[in-house]
């Protein structure tokens, strides 16, 4: 079964090959990812993330995915050294400034909530005893198994100037991929250490467990 639904502002694929796992499990997922948009969306104005930063929630009173997720972005902006921040960057060149002005600033955690959400989904579908499957959410991409067609999943990077090309195709069986780009979004990243994106890199794409 494949299903494609529209979430987080983005189109989410679940393909599930397994024949033999019940297909409801499917629904669970996006009821997932369905909770995980209204509860850590920027752009809802009633999600936990947004209220807190209207102060119109303490950190004890919001739910406790979102403890946790806030709790690992501050251990990632640790073992970054600051390139991992979740608080919206000072646009200046001025270091100390933009140090300043972070303290302040609202949180965004969705830089790790989309492949963390994927992560928990793949788990949903793990624990249904599927075997083979393939989840992307916006170039966030987790595989697992084989697909029906062939000895390993295929995926295509896409081009960052063609938009009918591929830059390469990821062949694997159980791998995460992630791709970000200013292709799709414009610039949207940012050095945390200067508030600028950085130049000279068009798409990254990490590959791991």
């Amino acid at each position: 079964m494949r299903r494609v639904e529209q979430i987080m502002g983005m189109p989410i694929i679940v393909d599930l090959q397994d024949t033999d796992v019940d297909i409801s499990v499917i629904e669970k997922v996006f009821d997932w990812l369905r909770f995980v948009d209204t509860t850590f969306s920027t752009y809802r104005s009633d999600s936990d993330i947004s209220r807190l930063n209207r102060g119109e929630l303490t950190l004890e009173a919001v739910h406790p995915d979102v403890r946790e997720v806030l709790a690992r972005c501050d251990q990632l902006k640790d073992e970054t050294n600051g390139y991992f921040d979740i608080r919206a960057p000072f646009k200046g060149p001025d270091a100390e400034h933009a140090l300043a002005d972070s303290i302040s600033a609202p949180v965004d955690p969705s830089g790790l909530v989309k492949g963390w959400s994927v992560d928990r989904a793949a788990q949903i579908l793990d624990a249904a005893g599927a075997h083979n499957y393939y989840i992307n959410a916006g170039g966030d991409v987790i595989l697992r198994g084989r697909p029906s067609d062939g000895p390993l999943w295929r995926i295509g990077i896409q081009h960052p100037f063609v938009r009918d090309r591929v830059a390469v195709v990821v062949s694997a069986n159980d791998l995460a991929i992630a791709t970000s780009g200013a292709y799709e979004r414009g610039e949207h990243i940012v050095d945390p250490h200067t508030g600028f994106p950085p130049t000279g890199i068009l798409s990254v794409t990490i590959v791991g467990p």
